[in-house]
């Protein structure tokens, strides 16, 4: 894959932790790329941009819309050039409608895609989960966009044609919001935020512990809740017809997480994880960082990859999901800025030395 990025690298680069002038999380999100360095600014820095996109099967772009068009790059002009090309597009709000133009950061498209509406507790103001959840869900809906589209170019009678995949990061939220909308549509019932629980299934909360620390228990089986209320020593709630169903149990929900909320706090949180465990109910602790890495579960799975970072080992997250046949391996870091322009457009658009240092000199790349 090769990234194209501004001649000052992408801001990513400069974010959170950074290590020996470059960011931890540029050394995950940046891997196996091949980063070439573009000003596309400059009509020779589009040229040579415009030419790299006539040579591929996929471009990804995250500029505000309307942009490569002014630029000369939209997917007009490149599919005269590569009609399979698949032009996969992402932004705040998408290419039409009243909101394109206007700037989307992840934080304001959770906002306005429903989610941060619901999350946090109902007297306080609406939270954020610490991580740009919202370029994620993105960039997950555009993989499977574009996944699709050349499935359709390719596949046996298909149209040999890309297309366009227009990604808005406000809809990748909006699409994980459930039933919100039918609930509101059809009963005039407004989901809002509930703090730990789940709305309208119970019991699934997370329960303060002896320690000081939490548990997430997920007790809304009906024969899952017996079983957990036995293991809290409440055989008389296991046993209680009136939360024999999920309907009952929302109806008395209070009284269910009063009972496990005392029971919790006689304990701490790795007793009550191992007591539910072995009553086989869902729980877990939520996991920090450190704890991710002490697991020996994710170590079983293979979930860490180790690559060698300033003559360090790094850990990073690996490749999901597993595939059988073919499985994802980290080859390389996110690697410094520009760091495969010569080499990629020696090799993709066949530029000599001489050129290269024209270029270089001119500040194009």
């Amino acid at each position: 894959m090769i990234k194209v990025e501004p001649p000052g690298g992408d801001p990513v680069r400069d974010w959170r932790v950074v290590e020996d002038g470059s960011s931890l999380w540029w050394r995950s999100l940046g891997r196996n790329k091949e980063c070439v360095t573009l000003d596309l600014r400059r009509e020779e820095g589009r040229a040579l941009a415009f030419e790299l996109a006539c040579r591929v099967d996929v471009v990804i772009e995250n500029f505000r819309p309307g942009t490569l068009e002014r630029w000369g790059l939209g997917p007009g002009r490149l599919r005269e050039r590569n009609p399979g090309l698949v032009m996969c597009r992402i932004s705040g709000f998408g290419q039409d409608g009243p909101y394109a133009p206007r700037p989307g950061f992840a934080s304001i498209c959770e906002a306005i895609g429903g989610l941060r509406y619901v999350d946090g507790f109902p007297d306080r103001a609406p939270t954020r989960a610490n991580l740009s959840l919202g370029d994620s869900l993105a960039g997950l809906h555009a993989a499977l966009g574009v996944v699709l589209s050349l499935y359709h170019r390719d596949r046996p009678g298909g149209s040999g044609e890309g297309q366009p995949v227009d990604t808005a990061i406000y809809e990748a939220v909006f699409n994980m919001t459930e039933a919100v909308l039918p609930e509101y549509d059809r009963a005039g019932v407004v989901r809002e935020r509930t703090g730990g629980r789940l709305n309208g299934v119970v019991p699934s909360n997370a329960y303060a512990c002896a320690d000081g620390e939490h548990v997430v228990i997920g007790g809304n089986g009906d024969s899952i809740f017996r079983r957990l209320m036995r293991a809290a020593g409440r055989a008389d709630l296991a046993n209680d017809p009136r939360l024999s169903t999920n309907a009952g149990r929302v109806t008395h929900e209070p009284e269910i997480d009063a009972a496990l909320s005392a029971w919790t706090a006689t304990l701490t949180a790795r007793e009550v994880a191992a007591r539910l465990e072995a009553a086989d109910v869902p729980v877990g602790r939520p996991y920090s960082a450190k704890d991710i890495a002490e697991d020996p579960h994710y170590a079983a799975r293979g979930m860490f990859e180790s690559v060698e970072v300033g003559g360090r080992p790094l850990r990073l997250p690996a490749m999901a999901p597993k595939l059988g046949a073919t499985p994802g391996r980290t080859e390389w870091a996110g690697p410094e800025r520009g760091e495969h322009t010569r080499a990629v457009l020696r090799e993709e658009l066949g530029l000599g030395d001489g050129e290269l240092d024209r270029l270089a000199a001119a500040g194009v790349i």
